[in-house]
């Protein structure tokens, strides 16, 4: 059984379903291209330009971001924006989409030609925050695709009941099967460390709600205060994050939780950027039974490395070897990964030139490419 753990459906970027506003969603969609690391291009010659105009302060603060008209242009399916008379764009939306949509039908498409059986939709700020979208499209596609809950990590501190009750909603009642969390945006309200302390009363509640949680970890709470960081401090950062998690492992020993995207493989290029550097200390989450990590390559190094991605192959035998691939879950990000490759490619380059190259076995391949997967969410064939 083939299940992408990592694949999205979103309404276009001007939809106000979910936010307070139309306005409200572009201003996050905005806040979220400043800092993505697809280029900006002029219009239409396609030269360059800067993304910090977007958010000047580099802090995430969508209350606070310069107006420059930012918008959706609806048949290119792309956003646009004017910086010293001119227009420009970013294709962090991949170049294929109108409307800046996906649909669940969409994906069920690209599911059917690729060959992939199951796909477990996530959550985020810019895309999706509505949970009954979510339950809608669960509902349309029994057993075919699944879906995580959104949380408001930001209105926590200040909410707490309301956002819990969001939560258990979203589980219980909509039948949503995982749950979403995002440290950085915790830290746009508070440097207070996220695995205890005032968030506890959330973590009391959800963690009995039996889904696993995926972490969308960061490099702690100076991700959002619009210091440049050099890559030094954005890997202590990250290994920070580690530690914080471990706590949180510690304290919650029964919950199944996993690492979205992998680790930050950017961040641990060597200078070159021929190979990626991974300390020791990074897997020290995966000396237990309960944390899982999900294999996604191609959507974060595809401008940098091209199909078959050879680059990484001796990364993921690492991941083979130090987790196992009974904790490793294929993930493409979809429909972005489509910026640098095929929805087949994204499953061929591990399947067709990765495994037999290694001589990984039939069955620790089916681990990889759903059956650690289907273990987290209970799935059975």
């Amino acid at each position: 059984m083939i299940i992408d753990s990592h694949a999205y459906c979103f309404e276009p970027a001007d939809s106000p379903r979910g936010y307070s506003s139309a306005e409200e969603h572009l201003r996050w969609t905005q806040a979220a291209h400043a800092g993505h690391h697809q280029p900006a291009m002029s219009i239409p010659d396609g030269v360059i330009g800067r993304s910090d105009v977007l958010d000047p302060k580099g802090e995430h603060n969508i209350d606070d971001l310069p107006d420059v008209s930012f918008r959706v242009n609806k048949p290119r399916g792309r956003v646009v924006w004017n910086w010293e008379g001119q227009e420009f764009t970013k294709y962090f939306y991949p170049p294929n989409l109108r409307d800046t949509e996906f649909t669940a039908f969409s994906l069920d498409s690209e599911m059917h030609y690729a060959g992939v059986d199951a796909a477990l939709l996530h959550t985020d700020p810019m895309l999706v925050r509505d949970a009954t979208y979510l339950r809608e499209i669960v509902e349309r596609f029994p057993g075919r695709i699944y879906s995580m809950a959104p949380v408001d990590e930001w209105r926590l501190l200040n909410e707490m009941d309301t956002v819990i009750s969001e939560t258990v909603t979203a589980i219980e009642d909509y039948g949503l099967h995982a749950i979403k969390f995002i440290p950085p945006l915790c830290y746009r309200t508070s440097d207070e460390p996220w695995d205890d302390g005032p968030y506890r009363p959330f973590w009391e509640t959800v963690t009995k709600l039996g889904v696993p949680i995926f972490f969308t970890l960061g490099a702690g709470p100076d991700d959002l205060k619009g210091t440049k960081r050099t890559i030094l401090e954005e890997r202590r950062g990250y290994l920070d994050e580690h530690r914080t998690l471990l706590r949180w492992m510690e304290r919650y020993p029964d919950n199944v939780c996993s690492l979205t995207h992998g680790f930050p493989w950017r961040a641990f290029l060597d200078p070159s950027k021929e190979k990626i550097e991974l300390p020791d200390e990074i897997w020290q989450p995966f000396e237990g039974d309960n944390c899982n990590l999900e294999v996604c390559f191609p959507v974060r190094l595809g401008d940098i490395y091209d199909f078959p991605y050879h680059e990484v192959w001796s990364t993921l035998g690492a991941l083979v070897e130090k987790i196992g691939p009974d904790h490793l879950l294929w993930g493409t990000d979809m429909p972005f990964q489509n910026r640098f490759c095929t929805y087949r490619q994204s499953r061929k380059w591990i399947e067709a030139y990765f495994a037999p190259s290694v001589g990984l076995s039939d069955a620790d391949l089916e681990l990889i490419l759903g059956g650690t997967c289907a273990r987290i969410l209970g799935i059975n064939d």
